[in-house]
């Protein structure tokens, strides 16, 4: 009995300090990639936006702003990056298998990024992106007194009643094109059907989007190009341009 429990506290030990050693290097990751995002962003943002404001509250919500787009460009670039890390992980895992120094790229880690990568998606795509928005237009209800506070329950209010409606449509557009009972019923499943269902949609309205976006960015794309580069002139006929140019000069001669 003795040996058993030592085994299982040695288990449970080991899967603690795998535990933690996971959510030290999944904050590690998101760090970098949170720097990362916050230069981009202080870089190609306007001179004027987030810095020089005069009224301090002003500077103060476009700092909170500034913050949430750069925590959702971190997880956006997360989830880009997810996939090839994946792919990576698993060949120098089945190159060096015996090797102790990156034996925590598992399957565990793989697994607890993408789970971190999925809730942070949702939240930033329902609460964040649209709570830095209505915060950054918000002004604070008529007669309150000003100040953050103010702003904050006002976008909370805009938000609340925004999410109710998208929720209601979903719920409307799952009815319809479940037309049964169990898609009728109400929205005790939140979190595992609609919020899925929800986060599916706008994926594939976006994935729309850039189907049919692209093909614009690649024509003007090539426009431009063709714009800013000089054509060679290696295939041009001079014997063509020598008549041409003969042309030209008995013409001048006969009006002179």
């Amino acid at each position: 009995m003795a040996l058993a429990e030592q085994d299982a506290l040695g288990v449970r030990e080991q899967l603690f300090h795998e535990r933690v050693r996971e959510c030290i290097i999944c904050a590690l990751l998101f760090a970098s990639l949170y720097i990362l995002c916050h230069f981009i962003i202080t870089h190609f943002k306007k001179h004027t936006d987030f810095a020089a404001v005069h009224d301090d509250e002003d500077a103060a919500v476009n700092r909170i702003a500034l913050g949430l787009c750069t925590f959702t460009l971190a997880v956006a670039l997360g989830a880009v990056l997810l996939l090839p890390f994946s792919i990576i992980s698993n060949e120098v895992l089945l190159s060096f298998p015996q090797n102790y120094y990156i034996q925590w790229l598992n399957g565990s880690l793989i697994h607890g990024l993408w789970n971190l990568v999925f809730l942070f998606s949702n939240l930033s795509l329902v609460f964040l992106m649209p709570f830095a928005y209505f915060f950054t237009e918000s002004e604070g209800f008529a007669g309150s007194k000003k100040g953050i506070m103010a702003r904050v329950y006002e976008t909370s209010v805009v938000l609340l009643l925004l999410t109710l409606l998208v929720l209601g449509m979903v719920w409307v557009a799952s009815a319809i094109i479940g037309n049964d009972a169990a898609s009728r019923q109400s929205l005790y499943d939140l979190w595992e059907y609609y919020l899925p269902y929800l986060y599916s949609c706008i994926s594939l309205f976006g994935v729309l989007l850039l189907l049919l976006c692209t093909p614009f960015g690649l024509s003007t794309m090539f426009t431009v190009t063709g714009k800013l580069l000089v054509k060679p002139r290696l295939l041009e006929d001079l014997d063509e341009q020598l008549s041409c140019t003969r042309l030209e000069e008995a013409a001048v001669s006969r009006r002179i």
